[in-house]
């Protein structure tokens, strides 16, 4: 019930995107940590306790009371006094289970009622927790502290505040159930699975045969230790392993695509597709031509410079769908190459993260997350010359 509460009204999710460490119990909303003065002119954490007044179940009104209780000491000013802005009464107050309140304070605002009830928690923070920041500049209510997922059905094992904090959940939301498939995980294909795993995508299945060895960790998000490039793990278990800390759905398959395992790739809502050989890839864009999956190549060339003093390079993504499959099919190499730099696994990070960064771009702009008024089919973009080119399907 306290996590629906929440996630149904703006004042509780404001207060929780901006790090209030708040609690639903028994229909009553908690506060913890708020850092006041005590007696002892100490700094010490309490615990405001407010009522919550409701207007249709899960639907909160305004407060139904200006006034707050406290769990804690008295909250004074910096010299040890009692604050008494706020005082009212004190005493022992059974609340709910488990919660005993000390004080009852009171703070009739202009209006003579509260807004809601973020209006209500700040302005008693502000109050209480400005005194203890004249001793402690660093004392703070807003704990950031991890909680719980708020969606029961989210993959994340940690509620995501990112989108609540923009005020950009129902466009966040556009992502989920989606079923991704990343092929290859070398450097640009790590950077995407660094990406995706960050939105709602429901399952994000991994395809790579080949060992995380330290010329990968060079190229990957993060930094792996020497303890787990000494566990000689495949790259797709690795990844899912780093990204299992923060969510669920990143699902390793230690496989190559080949002829056999290619069909299950038409099982998926968008394939990134990040792999070296060109052999490979057209095995996969062929395999995919006749479905309704949606897929992203990605492939980068680099090169030296004829005085052997400097590197060039582009980074390019394709994007095929049922409307372009004929002129994407025309732009994606499907050769294999050996006269690259890049195939010597040569320390480009930053190009695999701007790869991967425009793929997802791309990704996000067809899902609906971004706006997306070009609908090109091809990006390239130019290293020396900083430079991005794109092209768009015809009349």
């Amino acid at each position: 019930m306290s996590r629906q509460l929440i996630s149904r009204n703006h004042d509780l999710q404001r207060l929780q995107a901006e790090g209030f460490e708040i609690e639903i119990r028994s229909n009553l909303l908690l506060v913890h940590s708020v850092p006041y003065v005590n007696s002892c002119r100490e700094v010490a954490m309490g615990t405001l306790v407010s009522e919550l007044t409701t207007v249709a179940p899960g639907m909160l009104d305004r407060p139904g009371t200006h006034q707050i209780h406290f769990v804690g000491e008295h909250p004074c000013t910096p010299d040890g006094c009692e604050l008494v802005q706020i005082k009212n009464a004190t005493g022992q107050y059974p609340l709910a289970e488990g919660v005993v309140a000390n004080h009852y304070f009171s703070n009739k605002p202009r209006a003579g009622f509260y807004a809601d009830y973020y209006e209500k928690v700040t302005t008693y923070v502000r109050v209480i927790s400005n005194q203890a920041r004249a001793i402690d500049p660093k004392a703070d209510a807003r704990t950031f502290k991890t909680i719980d997922p708020i969606d029961e059905d989210s993959v994340f094992l940690y509620e995501e505040t990112a989108s609540s904090r923009a005020g950009i959940q129902q466009i966040s939301a556009k992502l989920k159930q989606q079923r991704i498939a990343i092929v290859g995980l070398g450097g640009t294909g790590a950077y995407i699975l660094d990406l995706v795993a960050k939105t709602h995508a429901g399952e994000i299945h991994l395809y790579d045969g080949d060992a995380f060895r330290p010329h990968n960790a060079f190229r990957s998000p993060g930094a792996a230790s020497r303890a787990a490039l000494d566990r000689r793990l495949s790259k797709v278990v690795y990844h899912a392993e780093v990204h299992s800390a923060m969510r669920n759905g990143v699902i390793p398959h230690e496989v190559m695509i080949t002829e056999e395992n290619v069909g299950d790739l038409a099982g998926y809502d968008f394939v990134f597709i990040c792999v070296d050989k060109g052999s490979v890839r057209r095995l996969i864009v062929e395999s995919l031509q006749d479905s309704a999956v949606r897929f992203i190549d990605v492939g980068m060339g680099v090169n030296l410079t004829d005085d052997k003093g400097h590197l060039w390079g582009t980074c390019r993504i394709t994007t095929s769908t049922p409307e372009t499959r004929a002129q994407a099919m025309a732009r994606i190499p499907k050769a294999d190459r050996d006269d690259e730099l890049y195939g010597s696994s040569i320390q480009i990070a930053e190009l695999n993260s701007v790869n991967a960064a425009l793929a997802v771009f791309k990704w996000k702009r067809m899902t609906g997350f971004y706006l997306d008024d070009r609908a090109e089919y091809d990006s390239t973009f130019n290293v020396g010359l900083n430079q991005l080119t794109n092209e768009e399907p015809g009349p």
